[in-house]
């Protein structure tokens, strides 16, 4: 799972959640921009509560945070990183399933990849890296 988005390949990604890194950096980019820590301390990997859950529901929680505190995302700008699978197909159904769970249009929504060139674990295929800058309002 990628931005909410099932993408097809012969390995998966591993965490205590369903491990859609593309949403854990969005969601610890709009915890940072509220001033309010990190997914660990909101979803605990010791809390069995969020074992297999899927991130969506994660998003759907830090969105409410948003809301609560009267903050709106301006946009977002995510970025992949990973050797393989070829990322790029599949960037407008990403940029639509985040869009849509974060309430904005689809053009305040950037999602990109980039390879590490083979360098590292991530480029030698064995995991796969996110980071994220959001612009809330308040």
């Amino acid at each position: 799972m990628l931005g909410g988005v099932e993408i097809p390949h012969a390995l998966g990604l591993w965490g205590h959640s369903d491990a859609d890194v593309l949403l854990h950096a969005l969601i610890n980019a709009l915890l940072g921009a509220l001033g309010e820590g990190d997914i660990g301390t909101h979803f605990p990997d010791s809390d069995p509560r969020y074992k297999g859950i899927a991130s969506t529901k994660l998003l759907a929680k830090v969105v409410g945070i948003m809301r609560r505190k009267k903050h709106r995302l301006i946009n977002a700008d995510v970025t992949l990183i990973a050797q393989r699978p070829k990322l790029s197909p599949y960037y407008a159904a990403m940029r639509k399933s985040v869009a849509q769970q974060l309430g904005i249009a689809e053009s305040r929504i950037s999602i990109k990849a980039t390879t590490t060139e083979k360098l590292g674990a991530l480029g030698q295929g064995k995991g796969m890296a996110a980071t994220a800058v959001v612009l809330l309002r308040g």
